[in-house]
């Protein structure tokens, strides 16, 4: 009955969206879309050397007002066409370090819709520094209304890594060792062309490996997510935009990496034909398998007294995987387009190892065997639908996710004078997801537009525990909402987004023989943003909106994970969402060609989801047995600083400084935890040398980190890569190394309670030396469509997968 009732909603809301879009043009005063459009081409060459510069920054302002309409960088042979551009009068801006802006006047008419302009010559500057403008900074960092955007593309020394390299460069976020990313201290979502990925949800880290940094277009870091994004929790949403092919004929790209530690590759082809659009990708990874250590101490007082286990564990873990996506997209006319994507990804991740353990002052040995399996596919679906009126967008949008995650373990405990004690464990995760969203885009003026939508989410996960049916857990979530969103002007300078989300989700759940759970919540989301423009192109934002985080399957499923027998893990089917209230005030400004962004924020967050240790008895051994739990409310104040400067004009430094608060209250215990404080630093150097060679040095440093029970200590680490493009620059071969100077990171965890201290020592292999190779093939000039976002599911940290097996396994 649930699902009808939630059908139905959805239905309405969808013919109440679609029923607007029939009004067209007869509604506003906003302009409608030029019949005739052309393009404007131009090719930029030095002065000097009469080469073409590649990498150089165009925009296209229009001489009535002086806005930017359009732009992009040139390519290898420093040529840029500007598509879909309306006859007018206009102003093309070209800028470059090291290069006097040039500025050419162009006309378009009815008549001649496109003009190619030849050779626009550029002049070095007498003083580089001095003489260089926003313009060519501009294309690295965009400061936007509600998000700020890094320009992958722009960047040259991205060749030859993956999304984790590109990810450490983004403002605003932080990169830990395992490739886990944090946006401001807070958890975040990351999308993939606007879309969810089951990838993604099982290990952010290693998905973000599958990814050539040569495919990445740019990456939006969205503080302040408007209404019309799923309700997402805490830190705020990243949402990674790819290149796709959309010019005629057949192009792709190629690239590998062998070094110490892992090996990949990555494969895509596209082609178009008319209409018709064609994109694939396939890649893969393998990391071999290292010996990880890890120390453990477990102390319990017990009725019968003082209970302590000590162990020194070793692992050998091997992480692989494969993925693999292809694409459809056909337009059928030049308002109505379909497209579908297919993707599918298997990864793995465990091994063999041993633990010495001392028991009590008895000394046992325990050897194991892990296998963590993340298996998914997605398949969607979309109808884009366009109309004369400049803006005017309906898109409707199907997705189906189906996720395979299983786990198996063994462990052999042997104590001396007793019969050995085995242990195993087999458990199959399922994870079904259907979405049907629909969003509708209008514009009233070109300063107010409306945006409305409405989405249905139906999800079903099941754990089935093989050799204990008893304990299968199965568990359904389904989630209505619908949106609306303005974006309108306050006086001259100031523009406004406003918006109200509201959610209905219905739970049932079902563990084993307990009763069968249900619970239903209905909430509303408002979002608001101001932002103005001050003087010298800076900018000040201020925002305010409230998100929500249910617990994904990571923090949910029962199954218990007994692959390190003395510290047991398992899930809480019975936890609420997350809650927040987020409230921000940031600024922008460009200063002699430097960027420069801060941001203040205040973020309180109500039924905060943590782990938790407590201790069990079992057959006469005390242990830890970790779940997780809603331990109360946090208040989290914070400062983002981030910077970029260019001592000279292909010398680029950039720096990153996060610093957020941690607290917890618990008003039912009593218990406040104290405040503390966090820090993320990052600090990178990159140098362009003459011939195609550059350079580039980063570290990461990252503070102790509190929990509600716990502390883990600081860690650092450093990389740096040497590259040299080759084949008239289709082509780059380039060295890596990380951490050349300690083979493990050592991370150490200490969980206290009234009653229990647990500690572990983990020593990760993280020392590499690499080579990687990457080729480009045939035309490519990119676009982005809109699609489904589910963005609303707290996720796992996924850590320790992503470097390497643990002693024993810890991992579920």
């Amino acid at each position: 009955m649930k699902r009808i009732l939630l059908s139905v909603f959805f239905l309405t809301l969808f013919v109440a969206a679609r029923a607007q879009f029939p009004m067209g043009g007869a509604l506003g005063g906003g302009a409608k879309k030029a019949s005739v459009t052309g393009r404007i081409v131009a090719t930029i060459i030095d002065s000097v050397s009469r080469k073409p510069i590649d990498y150089a920054t165009v925009t296209l302002l229009k001489v009535s007002d002086n806005k930017s309409v359009n732009g992009g960088v040139t390519d290898e042979k420093g040529r840029i066409v500007l598509q879909n551009v309306a006859p007018d009068s206009y102003k093309l801006a070209i800028g470059f370090m090291g290069y006097n802006t040039k500025t050419v006047l162009v006309k378009t008419t009815p008549e001649k819709p496109d003009n190619n302009i030849g050779n626009v010559i550029l002049a070095p500057s007498a003083n580089s520094l001095k003489d260089v403008t926003v313009v060519g900074q501009k294309a690295m960092i965009e400061n936007k209304v509600d998000r700020m955007v890094y320009n992958a593309e722009a960047d040259i020394t991205n060749a030859g890594g993956d999304a984790t390299d590109v990810m450490r460069k983004v403002p605003m976020l932080s990169v830990d060792a395992s490739g886990n990313v944090q946006l401001r201290g807070g958890a975040v979502r990351v999308l993939i062309n606007g879309k969810p990925s089951g990838t993604m949800a099982n290990s952010v880290a290693d998905a973000l490996k599958m990814i050539p940094a040569e495919q990445i277009k740019s990456v939006e870091v969205i503080t302040s997510p408007s209404a019309k994004y799923d309700a997402e929790g805490s830190g705020g949403i990243i949402n990674i935009i790819t290149k796709k092919n959309n010019a005629q004929g057949i192009s792709g790209s190629v690239n590998a990496s062998a070094g110490t530690r892992q090996n990949n590759g990555n494969v895509s082809l596209n082609a178009k034909s008319g209409r018709l659009g064609f994109t694939s990708n396939v890649g893969g990874i393998y990391a071999y398998p290292q010996e990880s250590k890890v120390l453990s101490f477990n102390q319990t007082q017990t009725a019968g007294g003082l209970s302590t286990i000590q162990s020194t564990g070793l692992s050998n873990w091997t992480r692989k995987g494969l993925n693999g996506t292809a694409g459809l997209d056909y337009d059928i006319n030049n308002y109505h387009n379909v497209s579908t994507n297919v993707k599918v990804s298997s990864f793995s991740n465990g091994g063999p190892g041993s633990s010495d353990i001392l028991l009590n002052q008895v000394l046992t040995r325990n050897t194991s065997d892990m296998d963590m399996g993340f298996n998914n596919l997605d398949w969607t679906m979309d109808y884009r639908k366009t109309s004369k009126r400049e803006g005017e967008e309906l898109v409707v949008s199907g997705q189906a996710t189906f996720g395979r995650n299983p786990t198996d373990f063994a462990n052999r405990l042997v104590v001396p004078g007793v019969p050995d004690v085995i242990t195993t464990g087999n458990n199959r995760g399922k994870n079904n997801e259907y979405t049907g969203q629909i969003d509708y885009t209008y514009p009233f003026s070109k300063k107010v537009i409306l945006e409305a939508g409405a989405k249905g989410i139906f999800r079903t996960i099941i754990s089935d525990i093989l050799d204990d049916p008893s304990r299968n857990f199965d568990y359904s979530q389904d989630v209505a909402s619908a949106y609306g969103v303005v974006t309108f002007p306050v006086g001259k300078k100031v523009t406004a987004k406003a918006g109200l989300r509201a959610e209905y989700t219905d739970i049932g759940a079902t563990s084993g023989a307990n009763p069968t759970i249900k619970n239903d919540y209905f909430n509303l989301f408002p979002s608001v943003v101001l932002s103005q423009t001050l003087k010298g192109m800076s900018t000040i934002k201020v925002s305010y909106n409230r998100r929500l985080q249910r617990p994904s399957l990571f923090y949910l499923n029962p199954f218990e994970n007994r692959s390190d027998q003395f510290n047991i893990m398992r899930g809480n089917p019975a936890l609420n969402p997350e809650l927040s209230d987020n409230f921000e005030v940031g600024y922008n400004t460009f200063i002699k060609g430097s960027v420069i962004n801060a941001s203040l924020f205040y973020r309180t967050t109500g039924d905060i989801i943590e782990s938790i240790i407590s201790p069990i008895t079992e057959n006469g051994i005390t242990r830890n047995l970790t779940t997780y739990a809603n331990i109360g409310r946090s208040p989290s104040y914070g400062l983002n600083l981030f910077g970029s400067y260019n001592p000279k004009p292909k010398w680029t430094l950039m720096s990153n400084i996060a610093l957020n608060t941690y607290e917890v209250n618990n008003q039912v215990t009593g218990v406040n935890t104290g405040t503390f404080l966090n820090y993320n630093i990052f600090a990178r150097s990159a140098y362009a040398l003459n011939k195609g060679w550059s350079t580039e040095v980063w570290g990461v440093l990252n503070s102790p980190r509190r929990t509600f029970q716990g502390k883990t200590d600081a860690m650092y680490f450093y990389g740096a890569a040497v590259k040299k493009e080759i084949l008239n620059k289709k082509a780059s071969i380039g060295i890596n190394v990380l951490n050349p100077f300690n083979r493990d990171l050592n991370i150490k965890t200490v969980n206290t309670t009234a009653v229990s201290v647990q500690s572990q020592d983990i020593y990760y292999p993280l020392r590499s030396f690499g080579l990687n190779f990457s080729y480009n093939f045939g035309k490519l000039k990119f676009t982005q469509k809109k699609s489904i976002k589910n963005d609303d599911l707290k996720q796992g940290d996924q850590g320790a997968g992503g470097v390497g097996g643990m002693g024993g396994g810890t991992n579920r």
